[in-house]
């Protein structure tokens, strides 16, 4: 489990320390308030730590596990960088570095539940591909990370991934990464009763399951007319789909992170509420959850559904405060919604339900 993060000097962040729920963070706040950047990355040093091209496990993407050895620190900060780039895109390394007068250096410090997962890394402004390790992790992480962006990536899947291997594409390393597990191959055993379980209200709500053909693409096999492609699915029920597929291949299962970016994207409030439960059940299921999302009826939804159904999980809530001009975001951070301050991007979804009453009630109308 991802316990903190402290960053400095991190894109629009001065200087901040997140502290991270044992299941679910709802991280909150409006566009260019960096959302996508904290989920960004703890993805980014999580998936480095799991994965092989920095070394770590074999496979072709992670399979290591707690209490292996990492590789020398050179190989380790070429993998963070590597991850880093790949992830963000950026012109060069330094281009994450706060914009703003002086010779600034971006640090960032992570820790887990086990301090033997630590890892903490900078950069400069200057760099181009280079990162500073100033403390090394001595364990790897066993669990892969999952990253959903806001595009769905089930009708891109069928031959991304060795697409984007041999070629320049202009698409961030997390679609990559995100289109392996999707191609994974469904787990078996004991586990199967648990899948069962997690995949009957997903499927209940899209009306029929998942299939992946020899060709590589994926098909909603409906119960009343058969195989569907899924590029002909609505892209709500795409997400949905998403997720048991990666519940049926086990990677959202038992332990792991879920990082999902704006998971309201394109989705109509039926299908919302299908998603925060899920979204819950996942965490309750033993997977740290990462939810980045200014939309208030996401946080009013995971909100009830909390109080309601999951009030064992362990949840914050972040909030992501823009300033004026050149300032940095700044952070508030609690248990509960109202702890984390007012965010602008909410506050106008309550003005309008405002003004709506009024225009429906009429002028010299008052409320009862």
């Amino acid at each position: 489990m991802l316990k903190s993060l402290a960053l400095e000097n991190f894109t629009v962040f001065r200087k901040e320390h997140l502290v991270f729920g044992q299941n679910l963070n709802v991280i909150v706040g409006e566009n260019g308030a960096g959302k996508t950047h904290l989920l960004k990355a703890a993805y980014s040093a999580i998936a480095v730590l799991a994965e092989s091209r920095g070394g770590f496990g074999e496979g072709a993407y992670g399979v290591g596990a707690y209490g292996q050895t990492p590789p020398g620190k050179s190989r380790l900060q070429t993998a963070l960088a590597d991850k880093l780039m790949g992830v963000f895109r950026p012109d060069a390394l330094g281009g994450l570095v706060r914009r703003a007068q002086g010779r600034l250096k971006c640090e960032l410090k992570f820790r887990f539940d086990k301090e033997a997962l630590g890892v903490d890394f900078g950069f400069s402004r200057m760099a181009t591909r280079e990162v500073s390790i100033s403390k090394t992790p001595t364990e790897t992480v066993r669990e892969r990370p999952v990253y959903l962006p806001t595009r769905e990536l089930l009708t891109i899947s069928p031959g991304f991934v060795s697409l984007y291997e041999t070629m320049h594409l202009p698409f961030e390393e997390t679609w990559r990464d995100t289109c392996i597990l999707l191609g994974a191959p469904l787990a078996r055993g004991p586990r199967e009763a648990r899948i069962r379980e997690l995949l009957l209200p997903l499927q209940t709500s899209m009306g029929g399951t998942v299939v992946l053909d020899r060709s590589g693409r994926f098909y909603l096999n409906k119960e009343v007319g058969g195989n569907l492609e899924v590029h002909l699915v609505a892209e709500g029920m795409r997400k949905l789909a998403t997720v048991a597929r990666l519940i049926a291949t086990g990677s959202l299962l038992d332990k792991g992170y879920l990082f999902w970016d704006e998971p309201e994207s394109n989705l109509n409030p039926r299908i919302m509420k299908a998603v925060a439960k899920t979204i819950l059940q996942v965490a309750k299921n033993g997977i740290q959850v990462f939810v980045a999302t200014h939309s208030l009826f996401l946080l009013r939804e995971l909100h009830v559904l909390h109080k309601r159904e999951f009030a064992k999980l362990d949840v914050r809530y972040i909030g992501l405060h823009v300033g004026e001009g050149d300032e940095a975001v700044r952070v508030q951070q609690g248990k509960t919604i109202d702890e984390i301050g007012s965010i602008a991007a909410l506050d106008e979804d309550l003005e309008q339900s405002d003004r709506y009453m009024e225009v429906e009630m009429g002028p010299g109308t008052e409320a009862e």
